[in-house]
Parts: structure tokens; sequence; C-alpha cells
């Protein structure tokens, strides 16, 4: 029988949550400990449960991941951290791979695929995604691969990417931590620089160029 794997989920969203655990409780070598809610329970959860495996969003309220991830990481005899999020950026993968982070893996990625990377980092391995393993090579061949929508800052290009994944606005605003107001005016940049007249069309630019 394969050693059991210990493990603590971190993310803000209750259903994404659920759903994860709902795949976690198909693997008999998986056994979820705990849930958190934000970096800083994680940090403090994981000292009392001593998980295996965290499996760790990046962007939350109450404590940001790359900062949980750094300090569990850092941790005598520490979990193995797998970052299950939607963001695909440069600044979010290195940032999470800088913490400590031995895979990365985003929230859309099949059942199979997700089940794959909790085995192998449970089991000490380093596993990324195939959009994120292709963006790791670039960086360090010295060919970072060329964003699409060059005009865009760093916050548009988020909201963006949550767009295309269908979410509305109060949930963007959730997720990345800012007020309906700024998150309607990013959306409002987006459609200007974009030079499109509504969301489906700017979701439909996004998906063209695979954000």
């Amino acid at each position: 029988m394969p050693e059991q794997i210990t493990v603590l989920v971190v993310d803000d969203h209750p259903l994404f949550r659920k759903g994860l655990r709902a795949l976690l409780a198909t693997m008999p070598s998986v056994d979820v400990v705990g849930e958190a809610v934000d970096g800083k329970s994680a940090v403090e959860l994981a000292r009392s449960l001593r998980p295996q495996l965290v499996l760790m969003d990046l962007h939350m309220p109450g404590g940001d991941g790359p900062t949980a991830i750094r300090a569990l990481a850092a941790a005598p005899d520490g979990p193995h951290i797998l970052v299950v999020t939607m963001f695909e950026d440069d600044d979010s993968v290195f940032a999470a791979l800088r913490a400590g982070a031995r895979g990365y893996v985003l929230k859309d990625t099949d059942d199979d695929e997700m089940t794959r990377a909790i085995l192998a980092v449970g089991h000490g391995e380093a596993i990324f995604s195939a959009a994120i393993a292709s963006r790791i090579v670039a960086f360090f061949a010295g060919r970072p691969p060329a964003e699409p929508f060059p005009g865009l800052t760093a916050s548009e290009r988020n909201v963006l990417q949550l767009m295309s994944r269908g979410l509305p606005n109060d949930v963007i605003a959730a997720q990345l931590q800012l007020s309906a107001k700024t998150v309607r005016n990013y959306v409002s940049n987006v459609f200007a620089k974009l030079h499109v007249a509504s969301r489906a069309e700017a979701i439909a630019r996004a998906r063209d160029a695979g954000i």
C-alpha cells in the first residue's frame, strides 16, 4: 500500500476547496488534514497539523501566498508546496518558485494532471503544468515569452485573465483584493486598449491570445 500523503488545502474560495477535496477523496493515498482560507492561517495550521503537502493559492486576503510559502518552506521538516492558482504570469510563477514552491499548476488543470501533480509534489518531486514549464524553459534560455497585448499594465492583464475565465467583477475584486470601482476602471481600460466594445469581445480576444 502506498505511503499516505497528508494534505492541507489553502484557498479563500469555498467552492474551489470543495471541488479540490472531492478530487482528493478519490485518491486512496491522500488524507486531507485541514483547510485554510489565507496564508497566515495556513502557516499556523501547518505548524500544528504538520502536513506533508500544502496545496496553496497565491492571491488571498489576510496574507499572500508567496509570504506563506516562504515561511512554510523555511520551517524544519516543512511541507512540500504545490501552488494551485489562476495566475500564470512570470511575476507570479517566479515569486512562488523563489519562495520555495516545488510545483505550480493552474486551477483549470484537468483532474488527471492535477492528480499527477499532487502525488509528485507530495513525494518530493518538482512538477509544473505545461504552460508554466514552457515559461520556465524560455526564461532560463534567455527567451522570455512575448506577452500578448503589451499595452496592458500588469493589473489590467490580471483582470483580463480572470475575465477570460468567466469571472464577474465582484469575484475578480475579491480575488485581487481590489475595490469594485478599481476593477471597473481596469475593465474600462482593457476595453479601450483592446479596442473592443463589450466584455464578450474582450474575452474572445483574450482566449484567442491564449490568456
